[in-house]
Formats: structure tokens, sequence, C-alpha cells
């Protein structure tokens, strides 16, 4: 059985998070979402739970971080082309996201995002030559540019 991974984020406005996420292709899971709680679905191993922040309070009694003017965590995620960065970061912004920093390497391409929220999102894409750790085939594709 294949690791999932849940994302849990409070949120402000639950509806408002709700049409922001599905609002670019990403899928609500009904099954998992009620008043308190919404379920997207982003690939068949990653889940994200949009928690009112009543509901995110049952899980920890330290308090909400205000991630519109405080950073919390990224959260990133690989995508297979970098024209699928752009279309993904594309379609986040027309629902609303504000858009963040671009970073091109050659091998590794990234673009970012904030929800409506603050919480940040980086997309990325990564030459499969580089995901092998073979430096000098990196380099001799792409120049001296190494990993930060």
């Amino acid at each position: 059985m294949s690791t999932k991974v849940f994302i849990n984020l409070p949120v402000t406005d639950l509806g408002r998070s709700r049409e922001f996420y599905t609002g670019f292709g990403w899928t609500l899971d009904p099954d998992f979402s009620n008043d308190d709680a919404a379920a997207v679905t982003i690939s068949d191993t990653i889940h994200l739970m949009l928690l009112t922040h009543g509901h995110w309070s049952r899980f920890t009694d330290k308090p909400v971080a205000d991630t519109r003017t405080s950073s919390a965590v990224i959260n990133a995620i690989s995508v297979g082309s970098p024209a699928a960065i752009d279309a993904l970061v594309d379609r986040a912004v027309a629902a609303g996201a504000d858009e963040g920093k671009a970073q091109d390497l050659g091998f590794m391409r990234s673009r970012s995002f904030a929800d409506p929220d603050g919480h940040a999102w980086e997309v990325l894409w990564m030459d499969p030559i580089a995901q092998t750790g073979d430096w000098e085939a990196v380099q001799a594709k792409y120049g001296e540019q190494q990993p930060a």
C-alpha cells in the first residue's frame, strides 16, 4: 500500500477555500467534507484537509498562525513538466492566489503561490537526470549550476 500524505490547513472561510482549491482543478471529496472541514484530493496519494479554526483547535492547543503575515510551511509538489508548473500556477492565480517567486536553474524549475489564507505552495519540476544525483551529467546538460 502506498503511503498517503494528508496536509491539514486551518482556514478562515471554509467556503472560500473550498472554491479556491477546486477552482483550479483539485477535487473535493464530499464523503470526508462537512461544515467544519473540506477534503480535497490533489493526487491518489496526496490529500488536503481544509479545517475551520474551531475544528483545527480540536487537534492542537497552539494558536493558529496568521500565514498572511507569518511564514509557517511551504507545501511543495512536483509535476511532470515545466509547462505543467505554469498551467497549475496560472490556474491558481486565476482562482485568486497571490503569485510568489519563480526559480529556474535549468535542471529544476519552480513557481510559487499563496492561497487566500496565505498558505504557501511551490510547484516544481526536476529533470529526471538531476533526480539521479549524477551532477556531472547535469553539468554537461545545463552548465555549472548546482542545487541550493
